[in-house]
């Protein structure tokens, strides 16, 4: 069945006389995750849970429109590690303007980023692009901080984790390896204190700190 509310499936007889109020942009990455995950995990989780948000909405009489994923995301931190596909910041801003240009021009007024990626940092961007569109409401979510994660995880961590290992598990089971092949999820804390307490910050070369 065709679902109305994802663009990459409808056509455009339904879409010639519609009235899209929010466009949701799910952007992942594609990198390792651990030894026992695919490498499309953030785009398998970030389409998921934006297609079953834009279901929920559509079945409330909201007029939402979900584009296709972008699959690559900032990457610089891994960029020792095979196949891990970086996309710089310069990019990504060039892809959500030429975006928001076409929205914009056809009456499409609010446009969300749903982040599956930890490497993306958007907020500068959205200040800059919502100063060349006045008009739109642009906003992006990291969905990862939609829950409290210590309530449903013995061992929370931020990478290829309990959580994103569980999602896999439930959305596309066959992409993950047995949990004997799985790495340990160690990871070298930083000596200096301000890092571990995110009040300073600098890019964490993954295979430095983690296996």
């Amino acid at each position: 069945m065709i679902r109305p509310y994802i663009l990459a499936e409808t056509n455009w007889k339904h879409l010639k006389y519609a009235d899209i109020e929010l466009a949701v942009l799910p952007w992942g990455a594609t990198e390792a995750h651990n030894y026992h995950l695919p490498y499309s995990t953030d785009n398998i989780e970030g389409k998921a849970i934006a297609e079953e948000s834009a279901r929920i909405a559509w079945e409330n009489d909201a007029n939402v429109i979900v584009l296709p994923n972008i699959p690559f995301g900032v990457n610089t931190g891994q960029s020792d590690i095979y196949l891990d596909i970086n996309l710089n910041p310069s990019t990504q801003f060039q892809i959500l303007k030429d975006i928001i240009e076409v929205l914009n021009r056809q009456g499409i007024h609010k446009f969300m980023i749903l982040n599956s990626h930890g490497g993306n940092d958007f907020k500068s961007m959205v200040r800059e692009l919502g100063l060349l569109y006045p008009d739109m409401f642009i906003c992006v979510t990291f969905w990862p901080k939609m829950l409290d994660r210590h309530k449903y995880f013995t061992d929370p961590g931020d990478h290829a984790d309990e959580m994103e290992t569980s999602l896999i598990l439930h959305l596309e089971p066959h992409l993950v390896l047995p949990q004997k092949e799985w790495g340990d999820g160690a990871e070298r804390k930083n000596k200096i204190a301000a890092f571990n307490e995110d009040w300073a910050w600098s890019e964490r070369p993954w295979s430095k700190v983690s296996k």
